[in-house]
């Protein structure tokens, strides 16, 4: 089961990312294309043409987890162009893999509480 509270940081690869692409090769894109750190705790996701899947890195204490989603029927509202990644919410990711687009419009806005002195 993919451990969201895990990870602190989620880093989307804006367009589109070969799927044959295993471990080693999505480590070597966020190490050399995203000047990143593929054995942080951070998720890195990655979404084909037809966005209709999507691989998510994950470097956990011991080795690598490569997430693998296929979609039977519809596609990932998947944000095109750009080189650099895009830092997201768990939250925006969680909408993501439900099929949502990362702006929410009707969404409850995140807030945080206030302590009452």
């Amino acid at each position: 089961m993919l451990n969201l509270v895990a990870a602190s940081l989620v880093y989307l690869a804006c367009g589109t990312t070969d799927m044959r692409k295993s471990i080693d090769g999505l480590a070597a894109i966020v190490q050399e294309q995203f000047a990143l750190d593929p054995f942080s705790s951070a998720l890195f996701v990655f979404c084909n043409s037809r966005r209709d899947k999507l691989k998510i890195l994950h470097w956990d204490h011991a080795g690598f987890w490569l997430y693998y989603r296929r979609l039977e029927c519809g596609s990932f509202q998947w944000p095109t162009g750009g080189k650099a990644p895009l830092c997201l919410t768990q939250r925006e990711l969680r909408w993501l893999l439900d099929g949502l687009s990362l702006t929410q419009r009707h969404a409850h806005p995140q807030v945080s509480p206030e302590i009452a002195i």
